[in-house]
């Protein structure tokens, strides 16, 4: 009867997560508050339009409000170094970006260590930048705006999403292989870079495709090249930049999630299993993809070893080409 008894009441704490200091992280998913899905850029550019889309299915799958917040600013550093310090509770996830996470370490000292502070949840959504102008630029092709750019070293300018983004990279990485010095101008999302572009206050911009395909559809842009191996779906006609005379040039986007790191490793695991599920949804698909963005579920595993394939790359870009976050 003791024995029984013993037994019983060992059941009972293992359940409340009590015994052996075991935590009770079945009754820890979903978080008990909302969930803070921060964006570290503007609203309205490409991360926005994915995370919404992708918090939405979360919040329905997981019974729990995810809310997006942006929080724009350097690049996506400030959104980074902000969840790498925030709750450990899985109610704050990072849709982190290629720039902060992979380049941004070797531009700038940073307030958090990607590698370090962050740990991986899955990735997200992929997709190439598509180089476009503005109709004032007098330019309808890859080789005239090329021209155009070595005529007048040091007055044709490229817009980004920040120092250290991936529209930062892609056209200082366009620059090496082009052999033309366009001057970087940063902002602090899509949607600023963009209105700039359409009121022709700088020349180019290595644009996600969501933001820029309205425009061009409706004539105000000229689309010059994809920064993809290949031609996507939705940009059957224009060549990539290695088809238009650079071979091997790719500059990938990419969004992924991230959380801090100090955030239990079953939670983390969770988040994985949920952000997978949602990706994986066809309503989910079919609206990224109708937005020119992939989506890209992978495990944890698979996400680190990523970035730091990424990060390497990268950093010979910057070494090479001495750059610097100013």
């Amino acid at each position: 009867m003791q024995r029984r008894t013993l037994i019983q009441s060992s059941a009972v704490l293992l359940s409340a997560g009590l015994l052996g200091g075991l935590p009770a992280l079945a009754q820890d998913f979903p978080p008990k508050k909302p969930v803070t899905m921060v964006v570290g850029f503007a609203a309205g550019g490409a991360a926005d339009a994915a995370a919404r889309l992708i918090a939405k299915k979360l919040s329905e799958n997981i019974g729990q409000s995810v809310v997006v917040e942006n929080k724009g600013g350097a690049g996506g550093n400030i959104a980074h170094g902000q969840v790498a310090n925030a709750a450990t509770d899985g109610s704050v996830i990072l849709f982190g970006s290629v720039g902060p996470l992979t380049i941004a370490p070797h531009l700038m000292k940073l307030t958090y260590d990607p590698f370090k502070d962050l740990a991986p949840l899955s990735g997200g959504v992929n997709f190439p930048n598509v180089l476009v102008v503005h109709k004032g630029a007098g330019v309808k092709n890859l080789q005239e705006f090329v021209a155009l750019a070595k005529k007048s070293p040091g007055k044709v300018d490229y817009a980004s999403t920040g120092a250290g983004s991936a529209s930062h990279l892609a056209g200082e990485l366009f620059n090496q292989r082009a052999g033309v010095e366009m001057v970087h101008v940063p902002y602090k999302g899509g949607a600023p870079a963009l209105q700039d572009l359409l009121g022709e206050r700088v020349t180019s911009y290595f644009a996600a495709p969501p933001t820029a395909l309205p425009h061009v559809q409706a004539g105000k842009l000229i689309p010059l090249a994809t920064t993809g191996l290949t031609r996507p779906a939705y940009m059957p006609d224009i060549p990539t930049v290695a088809e238009a005379g650079y071979p091997g040039f790719e500059a990938l986007n990419w969004y992924a999630f991230v959380a801090p790191s100090k955030t239990p490793t079953a939670i983390l695991d969770r988040w994985n299993v949920e952000i997978v599920k949602a990706l994986n949804d066809e309503g989910v698909k079919k609206a990224l993809n109708d937005h020119g963005l992939t989506p890209q579920p992978t495990t944890r595993q698979e996400l680190a070893a990523f970035m730091k394939k990424e990060y390497e790359q990268w950093g010979r870009v910057v070494k090479e080409r001495k750059l610097s976050a100013n």
